[in-house]
């Protein structure tokens, strides 16, 4: 699998499964929604800095982001 891909499938689970929507998730890390969206997909490549972002506004370490399911 992609690395781009798990990103972005723990992000939408993760968000999922704290009731956010990209939306709420995409103004608390402060990125552009359209952004959000296409890491979410897969087809984004964030930063170190943005994965940190996103993981501060979901409450977990930048690590959970990078686990294989």
């Amino acid at each position: 699998m992609k690395w781009e891909t798990v990103v972005g499938a723990n992000l939408k689970r993760l968000r999922m499964a704290r009731g956010l929507t990209q939306e709420s998730l995409a103004k608390a890390a402060k990125v552009d929604l359209r952004y959000l969206g296409s890491i979410e997909r897969g087809d984004g490549n964030p930063s170190l800095k943005m994965l940190t972002s996103l993981a501060a506004a979901l409450k977990v370490h930048p690590a959970e982001l990078l686990k294989e399911q």
